[in-house]
C-alpha cells in the first residue's frame, strides 16, 4: 500500500524559504511522476508542481514558477521528492500535499490523475 509522508512545513515571514520533503513507501517510486498540490482555506486544491518519473521533465503553476523548484531522489533507499520554496508570499499559505501518479509516458498536472496522496503539511507565510 502506497504511503506518502510530507514534512518541512512551518510558519515563516514573507520572503523566507522553506523546503518540503515527501518520503514514499509501498510504491514503485521511480515509476511514477510526483506532484505537489496545495489547498488554502475556503479554496479548491490547486496544482503547484510536478516532476516526471525520471526527473527529466518538470511543470510549475504560473504563480510559483521561478520561486519554487521540485526535485526527486530515486535511490531505492531514499525515494523522496522535495519542493524548495523561495521568496515566499502570504498567498502561498496553504496545506501542501504530495502525490504520486502518471507513469513513464505521462506527467500529469490534474489532481484526478494522481492515485496516492500524503496527509499534507501546513505552510503559513506571515506578512
Amino acid at each position: 500500500q502506497a504511503r506518502l509522508v510530507e514534512s518541512g512545513g512551518g510558519l515563516v515571514q514573507a520572503g523566507a524559504s522553506l523546503r518540503l520533503s515527501c518520503a514514499a513507501s509501498g510504491v514503485t517510486f521511480s515509476s511514477y511522476a510526483m506532484g505537489w498540490f496545495r489547498q488554502a482555506p475556503g479554496k479548491e486544491r490547486e496544482f503547484v508542481a510536478v516532476i516526471s518519473w525520471n526527473g527529466s521533465v518538470t511543470y510549475y503553476a504560473d504563480s510559483v514558477r521561478g520561486r519554487f523548484a521540485i526535485s526527486r531522489d530515486n535511490a531505492m533507499t531514499v525515494n523522496t521528492v522535495h519542493l524548495a520554496m523561495n521568496s515566499l508570499k502570504p498567498e502561498d499559505t496553504a496545506v501542501y500535499y504530495c502525490a504520486a501518479g502518471g507513469g513513464p509516458s505521462y506527467t500529469p498536472r490534474s489532481a484526478g490523475d494522481f492515485g496516492a496522496w500524503g496527509q499534507g503539511t501546513q505552510v503559513t507565510v506571515s506578512s
